[in-house]
């Protein structure tokens, strides 16, 4: 990732080491970056096990707030934060007053497997979520890309399939991200678990846990030899949103 390291290096971004939660499933680490608590307590212990979360959650806490949020993310995170079951029809586009996401854009990668990936291209998803930014002056946006992900676990990643992946997913961020500055938003770019070269997560080896956060923006953080945790997530966007912490999220925020 040549232009995040290379931001990092100019000192307009700052990188740290993240820890996901286990199971270091997607879907469970989903639900546990938006409401701050580990599966164990918010119940998504799999990507097959899915219901609306009843726990407040960035979302939720944006709308109480009287913020205005976006989304351009697989549909679990509609499913997780909006409403359960997902209908492609009545959820694939939404813009709705009260929330708790407001304006939603969500791909559900129907029949994906090894041999066709069913990802959408990021630059449309960039583009969607620049999109809602300017539209409807959204304070919290969340973009989602299973790309990097589904090559990792096609290939593996030492591999030049994926090195060439990354280069493309680093040059698509490359002509967003100054944009995003520019309309005066700061920005965190991570994940959600790692990987092994075999193209698995969910466990509890480091390769599976952790991945980088690069965060732009004026807030005070830790060293950068500081691990972090996933449940601080939730917490550090709603207080850097001037949004009050709940109760449920008991992890620290990271910056200040």
């Amino acid at each position: 990732m040549g232009n995040l390291e290379g931001w990092v290096r100019t000192g307009e971004a700052r990188v740290w080491r993240m820890r996901s939660v286990l199971p270091s499933t997607s879907a469970s680490c989903y639900a546990s970056i938006h409401t701050g608590t580990a599966p164990q307590t918010h119940g998504i212990l799999a990507n097959e096990i899915r219901f609306r979360v009843d726990l407040p959650d960035i979302f939720s806490e944006v709308a109480r707030a009287g913020g205005v949020s976006g989304a351009v993310t697989h549909s679990y995170w509609s499913e997780f934060f909006n409403r359960f079951p997902f209908d492609a029809v009545r959820d694939i586009e939404y813009d709705e007053v009260n929330g708790p996401i407001h304006h939603g854009r969500f791909h559900t990668m129907s029949g994906y497997g090894h041999d066709n990936q069913m990802t959408p291209a990021d630059a449309d998803l960039f583009a969607t979520l620049t999109l809602l930014a300017s539209r409807y002056s959204i304070d919290y946006g969340i973009l989602h890309t299973c790309t990097l992900d589904s090559m990792g676990h096609r290939f593996g990643h030492d591999c030049r399939e994926m090195d060439k992946a990354l280069f493309a997913a680093d040059a698509t961020l490359a002509s967003f991200l100054p944009r995003w500055q520019e309309a005066g938003y700061e920005i965190i770019v991570t994940a959600d678990h790692g990987q092994t070269d075999r193209g698995h997560h969910g466990g509890n080896d480091d390769e599976q846990r952790d991945f980088a956060l690069y965060y732009f923006g004026t807030g005070t953080g830790p060293e950068e030899s500081v691990l972090l945790d996933q449940l601080q997530l939730a917490p550090t966007i709603l207080e850097r949103l001037g949004i009050s912490v709940p109760q449920t999220m008991q992890a620290k925020p990271f910056l200040t």
